[in-house]
């Protein structure tokens, strides 16, 4: 069963949203084993604030320091393989924001945090899926930005903290992943058609993640997160955790306020959920 968190109130404070963007484009493609998260995804603006411009922090753009696009027009990044040649034709005319990029480079900058500008990047799916779905009308400017190679929890917690004043500037910072990549069990769920089974150790994982993310704030949730790997079911969930960093610069972002379930649900037989913090 889906899930869904309350309407945010509009206090002038934008949210911090953690979002799972599914298995390439199969949520684009009306995959079945997606059909709730394509839902979810297209009530998501509904739900929010009407952002001035987004923060897209996706999994699928790793690099030695912070990277940010500052592409006024970005291109396509078809970064998957396999699917049919439709998946290969996807638009979102989104533009680019430079001016708001090298804000987040300031931003950054003043933290100590390294970074860099990335003038030709496009949106990679882990950006454009999601969006094509939360906000089809591609009038949002929106700046995407890399994970650290490092893969360090309070490393990207850091970068969220530093990405904090976007928020009451109108800025939607928005952490792309998963929160549930262990691509063996999800290729078997495939395989099964959907996936009539249950992967327990992701519930269990789903179960931990959902409490550190609802029931602790600041340097708690800060703490808890840096431990995920200790968790119940952490690493059988995340043997690499590329798409669960994203989760910790939103949560970062949201400093002493506290966050929700704004999603849950089974996926390909394993147990996912997002949230939104704040707002």
């Amino acid at each position: 069963m889906t899930v869904l968190a309350q309407q945010c109130s509009v206090s002038g404070r934008m949210p911090t949203l953690f979002w799972n963007h599914g298995g390439g484009p199969m949520p684009l493609l009306g995959d079945r084993s997606q059909a709730s998260l394509t839902a979810y995804l297209k009530g998501v603006a509904a739900r929010l604030p009407q952002p001035k411009a987004i923060v897209a922090v996706s999994a699928h753009w790793e690099a030695e320091k912070v990277m940010v696009s500052t592409c006024p027009a970005p291109a396509m990044l078809f970064d998957y393989y396999g699917f049919p040649p439709e998946s290969y034709e996807f638009k979102y005319p989104a533009p680019g924001d430079p001016q708001l990029a090298q804000r987040v480079l300031g931003l950054l900058g003043a933290a100590g945090i390294p970074a860099g500008a990335d003038a030709t990047r496009g949106f990679d799916h882990g950006t454009f899926v999601p969006l094509m779905l939360a906000y089809p009308e591609a009038k949002v400017p929106v700046v995407q930005m890399s994970v650290l190679r490092s893969m360090d929890p309070a490393a990207h917690l850091a970068i969220g903290a530093a990405l904090a004043p976007l928020r009451d500037e109108g800025v939607l910072i928005v952490g792309s992943g998963m929160a549930f990549h262990n691509m063996g069990v999800l290729m078997g769920g495939m395989r099964g058609g959907g996936g009539g089974g249950r992967y327990k150790p992701s519930e269990a994982f789903d179960s931990w993640l959902t409490a550190a993310c609802t029931k602790a704030v600041g340097a708690e949730r800060s703490e808890l997160l840096s431990g995920w790997a200790k968790a119940p079911g952490g690493r059988e969930s995340h043997p690499r955790e590329e798409h669960l960093i994203p989760l910790m610069v939103a949560a970062g972002a949201a400093g002493e306020e506290p966050g929700r379930v704004d999603y849950s649900d089974w996926l390909m037989g394993t147990k996912v959920s997002g949230f939104v913090f704040g707002g």
